[in-house]
């Protein structure tokens, strides 16, 4: 290894050089406190900028065993630190006058939810810190300007690498309420399954968000506050007893008035499957990590997914046991979207009544008294969740605003009022059984979960060919495209960051090239997926290359689903 006094003079031979002449510089580089790795270098000064990392040593970072051994609390400790070095190279000036993409400088900036990322590790192993950021190396028009690059490097990284990631100078008390929360909310995500509990939250949680652009809190929001009779308190590690609603296995029902909470609340139990940092206003906001988001998705491909649960005897006589189309309707992408929930094995189905398709949730008397129950080939979803719940294990979080008709199924129901939680159950039944309607539930199911026996043939079988370039590239956070074919991912609104998109594209890219053999089901080959992210961590996923920032942890259940949705896979059952 090089030291720094010989990248400098490498430098000051290629200044005014032409541009391709940065690649020399790739390699690693000993500035004494800390590692310089260049790892991978733009091409063009108008390119995407180059990859770079730092890697300081774990004796001289110093941060102790017990923040970096047991992974929810490395993790944390992952996120805190990748914060302060965002913060730190976005304060920085860089001369940006040159061309192109001349003097860029960032790094991963994570939001509300504490992901795993690429941008940031600390090893299990020795403690060593491992920053991936960009830096866009600076030119004048197509030529070496070295005078800014020499400034990044030697006077601002190394103060960053002090000010960040040693922790004799760090904020040694934040370090341990960062970690000590991450203690506090894996156990109470114990608690959860230990008390019969799909969700909870925490008395005084902040669940309003600033804007339907900012995940901030609100400021001056109401506090939340349960209703005594679902309270319940738990005992955590650090915060001690902690009081809050207890969200009841079973069939939970929301109701309420126009903008008096409802989708607020439900909004926070589907981001519950992350950790939050302090200050969220959610951070003690959890729900089962396996819990779905389900949705109408008209258009999107369905492939022999067996939907008979909900829908049978269509005038077309299509198999739908075996249903396929590539412009699904609303309710069959919704029949298709709880099935594929049910595969991946989830224990809680989150529904938010407005972006679903009515005539999949329900059917009112009126309605069944003019078209005849053997006229209607969909079953809807009232008529299932019950035995759905008692027959599987699977819970719903259901918001309803229009149809009375789910207090005949629901085991609890409250109504927000202006934020506040109230109690309403025996209210809601007595109603119910006042209006004489009959519940509904009555339907019965021969067999409610089916084994995914599901598989793509043969991947895709010109990517295993050697020397196969298969390019992939992120539009947004619920899209992305991988070798010219896009994959729509709007129907999961769990995905929270654009960098676990670019993971879930990778992983896409893996799974064709490496997995799918034609005799893997869906989730079996997501799970030796996962398993060997698990031993390896997010670096699988670069298939060899170097690894970069802009990877972020995505669910075990965002995969499945993002599998589900890529039109260009055959898949074959049996």
């Amino acid at each position: 290894m090089q030291s720094d006094r010989d990248l400098r003079r490498l430098l000051q031979d290629i200044d005014h050089r032409g541009y391709p002449s940065y690649k020399q510089t790739a390699g690693r580089w000993d500035f004494g406190g800390f590692i310089l790795s260049i790892d991978h270098v733009q091409g063009d000064p108008f390119a995407s900028p180059s990859n770079v990392s730092v890697i300081i040593d774990g004796k001289k970072a110093g941060f102790p065993q017990e923040y970096v051994k047991e992974k929810h609390r490395r993790v944390a400790l992952e996120d805190y630190l990748l914060r302060l070095f965002s913060k730190a190279l976005s304060r920085q000036q860089v001369d940006r006058a040159g061309s192109g993409k001349s003097g860029h400088l960032s790094t991963s900036r994570p939001g509300q939810e504490i992901l795993e990322r690429t941008a940031m590790s600390v090893s299990e192993k020795d403690g060593r810190v491992t920053a991936r950021f960009e830096v866009g190396f600076p030119a004048h028009g197509r030529t070496v300007f070295v005078r800014p690059l020499e400034r990044i490097f030697y006077d601002l990284l190394p103060k960053i690498v002090e000010e960040c990631f040693y922790y004799d100078r760090a904020d040694k008390k934040r370090i341990a309420d960062v970690t000590d929360l991450a203690d506090d909310v894996l156990a109470l995500r114990g608690e959860l399954v230990k008390r019969g509990l799909s969700a909870f939250v925490a008395d005084g949680s902040i669940l309003a968000r600033e804007s339907g652009v900012s995940q901030r809190p609100m400021k001056d929001a109401v506090a939340f506050v349960s209703p005594e009779s679902l309270s319940v308190t738990v005992e955590l590690p650090h915060r001690g007893a902690v009081s809050g609603m207890g969200v009841r296995e079973g069939i939970f029902l929301i109701v309420g008035g126009g903008y008096h909470g409802k989708s607020t609340l439900l909004s926070a139990l589907e981001r519950g499957v992350y950790d939050h940092i302090a200050g969220d206003g959610r951070e003690l906001v959890v729900t089962r990590s396996d819990a779905v988001k389900i949705r109408a998705e008209d258009g999107r491909s369905i492939r022999s997914v067996d939907v008979s649960l909900f829908i049978n005897d269509l005038p077309n006589k299509a198999d739908t046991s075996r249903f396929s189309t590539e412009d699904a309707s609303g309710s069959t992408s919704q029949a298709a979207g709880t099935v594929e929930a049910m595969e991946a094995g989830t224990s809680l189905l989150l529904v938010d009544e407005d972006t679903c398709a009515t005539n999949f949730m329900v059917r009112d008397e009126l309605m069944r008294r003019v078209v005849a129950s053997e006229k209607e080939p969909i079953t809807p979803f009232i008529a299932r969740m019950k035995q759905l719940y008692i027959e599987t294990g699977i819970s719903t979080v259901l918001v309803a605003g229009s149809s009375g008709s789910f207090f005949g199924v629901a085991d609890t129901v409250i109504q927000m009022d202006e934020y506040v939680p109230k109690d309403v159950t025996d209210e809601a039944k007595a109603v119910y059984a006042g209006a004489g309607e009959a519940a509904g539930g009555t339907e019965s199911a021969a067999d409610f979960r089916k084994p995914d026996d599901r598989r793509f043939a043969q991947g895709v079988p010109s990517w295993k060919k050697p020397g196969a370039r298969v390019k992939s590239k992120v539009l947004s956070v619920d899209a992305f495209s991988i070798d010219r074919d896009n994959v729509d991912l709007r129907g999961l609104v769990q995905i929270v960051d654009r960098e676990q998109t670019a993971a879930l594209a990778a992983a896409l890219k893996y799974l064709g090239m490496h997995v799918f053999d034609g005799r893997k089901t869906v989730c079996e080959a997501v799970d030796l997926l996962f398993g060997e992210i698990e031993r390896k961590g997010l670096s699988v996923l670069f298939d060899g290359s170097t690894v970069r920032m802009g990877f972020a942890m995505p669910r075990r259940e965002e995969l499945i689903g993002a599998v589900n949705r890529w039109r260009k896979l055959a898949v074959r059952r049996g």
